[in-house]
């Protein structure tokens, strides 16, 4: 189990404020989610977790130890997996996992069950140098090296980012056989359509945890009224909607802009104006929110 409360962290002597005042628990055998933009504060909090970085005030407890008083019990317990590609570029796929599994005074063949499903993909290029593979199979081997020693709890900061749609998808498919083998998953990205992958997820912001629920409890607590705009001339078209007064928040999803309204308003009044303001292709329509839309309305 995971435990912080009260956790703070700053940098430039105070003057940046990284985390302020998180408190939150993950159970065993949970998948449990921070997501959030860059600089929200996912990294610090990350990194501290992993023993790593000294926290200002507040406690961390990773299956009973302190992060701060017991980070060698913490760094015998924990995979962590950075955002960044930190193996060894030069050393080929075989000899990085045997690297780490010798720091753990363990070998690849007594816990190759842990690591079989995904180091099978990668296994074919085991001499190849790991600076010379492709984003997704650089994800696969570090994580291979994370699991390599069988932890207990898992740390994966922002694992997916700079990777194809794909590889995404196969990595939250591995997430979920591991958590079935009962490890432990913390994950934070700054892709909100991952959330759905997680148990529970928290939304940070600015060094905050502004939600914390199932990612079903997240969308059940949105109270606005959801539009879906699609329509040509996107940009001026979400000019338009947020000059109108009736339109309280319009952000672009992709090819939609999503707006929300007054309980009151009718689609037809919003379709009269776009109609008097040139627009001729316009399709308006209610839509279940996203965990992205409750975030832009928690941040609001």
């Amino acid at each position: 189990m995971i435990e912080v409360k009260d956790l703070h962290k700053g940098y430039n002597k105070g003057k940046v404020n990284a985390l302020n005042g998180i408190t939150f628990n993950v159970e065993d055998g949970e998948i449990f989610g921070v997501i959030g933009p860059d600089g929200a504060g996912k990294s610090s909090l990350f990194r501290i977790l992993a023993s790593l970085l000294l926290p200002d005030s507040g406690s961390v407890s990773m299956n009973g130890h302190d992060v701060v008083k017991d980070y060698r019990e913490v760094r015998q317990i924990i995979g962590y997996m950075p955002g960044r590609f930190s193996l060894y570029q030069d050393l080929s796929v075989e000899e990085n996992l045997t690297f780490f599994a010798t720091l753990f005074n363990t070998t690849i063949e007594e816990n190759y069950h842990l690591i079989k499903d995904i180091y099978q993909q990668i296994e074919p290029f085991k001499k190849r140098r790991a600076g010379a593979l492709s984003g997704g199979m650089k994800q696969k081997l570090a994580l291979s090296c994370a699991l390599i020693h069988k932890p207990e709890i898992l740390i994966l900061d922002e694992p997916t980012t700079g990777v194809d749609p794909v590889s995404r998808k196969e990595f939250w498919d591995m997430l979920g056989r591991l958590k079935e083998q009962g490890i432990t998953i913390l994950v934070s990205t700054a892709y909100m359509d991952e959330a759905s992958r997680c148990d529970r997820i928290a939304l940070i912001r600015e060094g905050e945890f502004i939600a914390s629920n199932t990612p079903k409890g997240i969308i059940d607590e949105y109270a606005g009224v959801l539009w879906s705009v699609e329509g040509s001339r996107m940009s001026a078209l979400l000019s338009a909607l947020r000059d109108y007064s009736g339109v309280k928040t319009s952000f672009a999803f992709g090819d939609k802009i999503h707006i929300t309204v007054d309980d009151r308003m009718q689609a037809g009044e919003l379709e009269q104006y776009l109609t008097h303001k040139e627009f001729k292709d316009v399709r308006i329509a209610p839509i279940k929110p996203t965990v992205e839309d409750c975030f832009m309305a928690l941040t609001r």
